[in-house]
C-alpha cells in the first residue's frame, strides 16, 4: 500500500460564511483565512473527484457564491 504524503491541514474555517457573498469578496476572504487555492465554478460544472488539500471551491451563480466545499 502506498503511504499518503504529509499534507498540511486545511484552514479551520466556517464554509457557510461564504454563501451569498460576491465571488471576488469570497475569494479574498478565503485567501485571508489561509486557503492556498480558490476556485470559482459555474453551476453544473463537471469536476473530478480528486481532493486537493488547501483548495476551496465555490459554485458561483449571478456573481454570488451559492455552494462551497473543500478540495
Amino acid at each position: 500500500m502506498v503511504s499518503l504524503p504529509n499534507l498540511p491541514p486545511d484552514p479551520q474555517d466556517d464554509l457557510g460564511r461564504y454563501l451569498g457573498l460576491d465571488a471576488e469578496s469570497a475569494a479574498a476572504l478565503a485567501r485571508e483565512q489561509g486557503w492556498r487555492t480558490v476556485r470559482s465554478l459555474p453551476p453544473g460544472t463537471v469536476v473530478t473527484m480528486e481532493y486537493v488539500a488547501g483548495r476551496l471551491n465555490f459554485e458561483v451563480d449571478g456573481g454570488r457564491v451559492r455552494r462551497c466545499w473543500k478540495g
